[in-house]
């Protein structure tokens, strides 16, 4: 019998819904070999870019920042259309992925996070890249597919690693899941959106009085609960209108709004564009 690791019960791996809804469009994998010296300009203009070196290593710029060093095996996760440069003495093979996130729940998971990460090749990124090198070396049918899919995980094992370092300063929405009342109403909200919440039900969830739940929740995540949940239902919002042709009211529906109205009053002083605006544009 399958059973989701995401399920409501599930109130420790808030992180797997958030992931779940970061799966970027437009993956685009690049490998290239790199004859010494070697130095590569990127103008970037991607919202989210992953970078490993293969083999070989290369001191990374971002954005005229101070370098940094990437090593076999090391993954560089590049937050934002930031212009990047790489370079060495000595050959290599540098793998590159661009993605091009077009979501509302991927730029709130995103938020917060540094312009660059960078994360050492360890027990987990670094199985995941020889994954990456080794199908790069073959040709086996079903390539191309299997190394989107590879990179995916290159960028979500460094991510998470990331995330986990104590000294990372990790966003409010990563740290706070991991607390057992406000992890537990986090994945609540999450798992049905559309609910009419209350905070009342939130701290009873929570095993908290409704003041001491409040202050919790907005010391760990930054701002209250019922802002969060809005926030949250505008962005799913935004997704649907993008990547659905649902009415309005369907989608308003589906968010937790009464009416396509109400979802439209709010969206508007959210987003600053109407929805039927916003998914012309999309």
């Amino acid at each position: 019998m399958h059973t989701s690791s995401s399920t409501l019960g599930d109130v420790t791996d808030t992180l797997s819904r958030l992931l779940d809804d970061v799966r970027p469009m437009g993956v685009v994998v690049e490998s290239a070999r790199l004859a010494s010296p070697w130095q590569v300009r990127c103008p970037n203009g991607a919202a989210l870019t992953v970078v490993t070196m293969i083999h070989g290593s290369a001191v990374l710029t971002v954005d005229g920042r101070p370098p940094l060093s990437l090593t076999p095996g090391a993954v560089a996760i590049i937050v934002g259309p930031f212009p990047y440069e790489l370079s060495d003495s000595a050959d290599g093979v540098l793998v590159t992925g661009a993605y091009d996130v077009h979501s509302g729940v991927c730029d709130r998971v995103l938020k917060g996070l540094p312009p660059v990460l960078l994360v050492e090749s360890g027990a987990e990124v670094g199985s995941v890249v020889a994954m990456l090198s080794h199908e790069l070396d073959g040709g086996r049918a079903g390539r191309t597919a299997l190394l989107d899919r590879l990179l995916d995980l290159v960028l979500l094992t460094a991510l998470r690693e990331w995330l986990d370092r104590p000294d990372s300063g990790a966003p409010p929405w990563y740290s706070a899941q991991k607390d057992p009342a406000v992890g537990a109403a986090l994945a609540l909200i999450h798992a049905e959106p559309a609910r009419r919440w209350t905070v009342e039900e939130l701290a009873r969830a929570a095993a908290m009085s409704r003041a001491a739940f409040s202050r919790r929740f907005r010391d760990l995540v930054g701002e209250p609960p019922m802002a969060y949940l809005t926030c949250w239902r505008l962005c799913l919002a935004a997704d649907l209108l993008r990547q659905t042709d649902d009415t309005l009211a369907t989608v308003a529906r589906k968010v937790g709004y009464a009416n396509a109205f109400a979802l439209s009053a709010a969206f508007t002083r959210f987003y600053g564009v109407r929805p039927g605006e916003y998914r012309t544009a999309a």
